[in-house]
């Protein structure tokens, strides 16, 4: 994750202009197509709603003749004696009742000719409760029940008007409802105007239905409404019979107010409404287009966005060569001044690019040959001070130490304790021996764990054992080296100023490797520090004291900086009451062969 952070800081630039660059042409490729396909469906509404105005003008054509063909039957109807006799004269002998009936179905018959074309029954009824029917299918109620339906109350109540009326009756055959278009007329006297019976023209809906069938498709819906709003036939079976109060007012208002065509919401569905009004029906005709499968037949939506991102992973790709080319050489540039960081003051870069970068190369390098030159003149200095400090550590051992040290010697002699006196001598020659003979800077763990074991061997000769000391050090740790007189400092810290409060004790010193590092670490659970956790050396007291010289912990800690980095020198973790842990993070460093 951090090496694709790193790439990604390094092209910053490049990914924030390439960004910009790609939110603005797929911006512009999203406006553009937006606003061709918003005008092509203004001018598909427009063109579409004069089409759909010529086929509804067709539909209402076909209206008209089929009324017309239920007018001319109902004139031959009024104008029929025989029906008229049929209708009012009472019941005499049977051989004239026959004879009226044969001549009211030859009559029948020639007036049903002439609606040979559709698919229509013929009910009179008249008021000498005589019924005449040219089909069975039709009007499946009884007479009686015609005679006080509302489709007959409806009749009489307009005497002179042809009303064409929607009635669902139920079939016996079948629980479900039929939907049946039913036109009637009242047949009166010419001269005194009394009503002598009813006339019902009968056709099924989907008898109904031809007129307009030639004219619709997927998402091009016919439906006839009559004035109460109720759909009396459509293409859609799930609409029929359904109150449509919303279709209705807009069919009106197109009606009221001109228009060619009217956006609605109709159910849901974004539709275009084309309505025009059947005077002689008292039907509205209702075109719906559902825009979504309209628009879709006419704009193929795949083709409009595999077309737009071509053209914008075209540009993309443009955009991506031409400022690739223009930020290569300050990526470059950033890259290799990022180095600096990391110590690596040679990094020079080959001057390339424009004037302005070509300047930016040539100062980039001169900073660098003064910083080389700085920092040589720098690490010497840093050098002979390091030389100087381990002098002083060879030469100036706490004089207080060797006076205890040797009492202590004296102590034990005149106790009769010599063989105990001479191991303390014996550890004090070897700690000498560690500070004045051995020269060099660094020592392995193993000559490190010698030493602090005269050590410790001393102060317990010196102070008894009240404070124990183990040591926990890992066999593999032994050959690598690290900085002389690096933990004894600690030890005695630890010795002199951990215990205070309490008793006694124990220290811990541990030495392992942890992540590709030397961990040295001292323990105790001694008094403790109100210090909390650090990643610089505390001060106070636990940095007064030191066994050789007076040089601090925080100098030693910015000594290891130095010398290793800055991932590696001495935290301190401490808790009041609890005990104090120092951490010594040093490089692995293999001792010589």
């Amino acid at each position: 994750m951090r090496r694709y952070w790193d790439r990604f800081k390094f092209h910053s630039l490049f990914i924030k202009i390439f960004i910009v660059m790609l939110i603005s042409i797929i911006a512009v490729a999203i406006a553009s197509s937006w606003t061709t396909v918003r005008m092509s469906e203004k001018l598909f509404m427009n063109t579409f709603s004069i089409t759909n105005t010529k086929v509804i003008s067709q539909i209402k054509a076909s209206f008209e003749s089929f009324h017309y063909s239920i007018v001319t039957a109902t004139n031959n109807t009024q104008l029929s004696g025989t029906i008229k006799s049929f209708l009012t004269e009472e019941d005499s002998n049977s051989l004239r009742v026959l004879r009226t009936y044969y001549n009211m179905t030859t009559q029948m018959k020639k007036i049903q000719s002439t609606l040979d074309s559709y698919q229509v029954g013929i009910k009179i009824m008249g008021k000498n409760g005589r019924s005449y029917s040219t089909n069975t299918n039709n009007l499946l109620m009884s007479d009686q029940e015609l005679q006080q339906h509302e489709l007959t109350r409806n009749t009489l109540a307009e005497p002179k008007r042809l009303m064409y009326q929607f009635y669902e009756e139920s079939s016996k055959d079948s629980p479900q409802k039929e939907a049946v278009i039913v036109a009637s007329k009242a047949l009166m006297e010419r001269t005194t105007g009394d009503i002598y019976g009813t006339l019902y023209f009968t056709i099924h809906e989907q008898d109904f239905r031809p007129f307009y069938a030639s004219f619709v498709s997927t998402g091009n819906d016919v439906a006839i409404l009559n004035r109460d709003g109720v759909i009396v036939s459509s293409n859609r079976s799930d609409l029929m019979g359904q109150q449509a109060e919303d279709l209705l007012q807009f069919a009106k208002e197109i009606e009221e107010k001109q228009l060619d065509y009217k956006n609605v919401d109709f159910r849901g569905t974004d539709s275009i409404l084309i309505a025009d009004y059947l005077s002689s029906y008292d039907f509205y005709i209702v075109n719906l287009i559902d825009k979504k499968t309209a628009l879709g037949q006419m704009v193929n939506g795949k083709m409009v966005v595999l077309i737009c991102s071509a053209i914008v992973i075209v540009a993309l790709i443009v955009v991506f060569l031409i400022f690739r080319r223009l930020t290569r050489s300050l990526t470059l540039l950033t890259r290799q001044m990022s180095k600096i960081t990391q110590r690596n003051f040679h990094n020079y870069i080959t001057v390339t690019g424009s004037f302005e970068f070509q300047e930016l190369g040539h100062a980039y390098n001169y900073m660098l040959d003064e910083l080389n030159e700085y920092v040589e003149k720098l690490v010497e200095t840093q050098k002979e001070q390091r030389n100087a400090e381990l002098a002083a550590l060879q030469h100036q051992i706490n004089p207080h130490f060797l006076y205890n040290t040797l009492a202590s010697v004296n102590f034990l002699v005149q106790q009769g304790s010599q063989e105990k006196a001479v191991h303390t001598i014996h550890a004090l020659i070897s700690m000498l021996q560690n500070a004045l003979s051995n020269v060099s800077e660094s020592i392995t763990v193993a000559q490190e764990l010698e030493n602090l074991k005269s050590y410790v061997f001393i102060n317990h000769v010196r102070y008894g054992e009240r404070i124990r000391v183990n040591f926990f050090i890992s066999p593999d740790c032994m050959d690598f080296h690290l900085p002389k007189l690096i933990i004894q400092p600690f030890i005695e810290n630890a010795f002199f100023h951990a215990f205070t409060k309490k008793s006694g004790g124990y220290i811990h010193i541990l030495i392992s490797q942890d992540a590709g590092s030397l961990l040295c670490e001292v323990v105790d659970n001694g008094d403790g520090m109100d210090t909390g956790e650090a990643d610089l050396p505390m001060s106070g007291p636990a940095s007064k004291r030191q066994l050789f010289t007076g040089i601090g912990i925080k100098n030693v800690h910015d000594r290891l900086v130095l010398m290793y980095g800055e991932e590696y020198g001495i935290t301190i973790k401490s808790v009041p009451g609890e005990g104090t842990a120092i951490r010594i993070r040093l490089p692995l460093i293999p001792g010589q062969k």
